[in-house]
């Protein structure tokens, strides 16, 4: 098999399961969460997979990394995940990243770049930094216009929905004296 023809293979296989992780992150959407999806592969099955849940599980580390590196841990019954790949439809945080290099985890794919809080490679390069012991491979970009029109499309409905309800409230509070920024919470600023 030519070099050309293995590169074409991977392009393929990453592109499919970034699809899988796209769909997770629909999932996500669906429960009102921001629209991550991850999953976790080795030797062409998956161990793990998640969506973004820190709303829905009250818990502020339930990002869809998270959720498919604990799935794979208990699944394979080790917290080091050696020799896998993790597809993400989001370019992953600084948490993600600090659990990837504990977890071991071999190769790190994702969708759309994160410009404020990437730590792969937009704002920092942490999974590549020379004071960590173990060394992860990164893709970036893959169908990564899907993934960045289904973030904005999310974000872009939730900032509809709420002008709405402001609107709403304003009118609903016609005529009664509300201080500035009185529905400043409500805009999500």
């Amino acid at each position: 098999m030519s070099v050309e023809t293995d590169e074409q293979a991977q392009q393929a296989s990453d592109e499919a399961w970034m699809r899988h992780a796209l769909a997770l992150a629909e999932r996500g959407a669906a429960e009102g969460e921001v629209p991550v999806g991850a999953v976790l592969v080795r030797d062409g099955e998956i161990v793990g997979e998640g969506w973004n849940r820190p709303i829905s599980a009250h818990d502020p580390s339930a990002h869809a990394e998270i959720q498919a590196i604990r799935e794979a841990a208990q699944r394979l019954r080790n917290y080091r995940l050696v020799g896998t790949t993790l597809y993400v439809s989001l370019e992953p945080c600084t948490m993600c990243v600090g659990a990837i290099v504990h977890a071991r985890i071999a190769r790190v794919v994702f969708g759309a770049y994160e410009p404020k809080t990437g730590a792969v490679a937009s704002v920092f390069s942490l999974l590549q930094a020379e004071q960590h012991n173990h060394r992860v491979d990164v893709s970036g970009g893959v169908l990564e216009a899907d993934a960045a029109d289904m973030l904005r499309n999310f974000f872009r409905s939730r900032r509809k929905k709420g002008a709405q309800a402001v609107v709403q409230k304003a009118d609903s509070t016609a005529g009664e004296s509300l201080r500035p920024g009185a529905l400043r919470g409500e805009l999500g600023e």
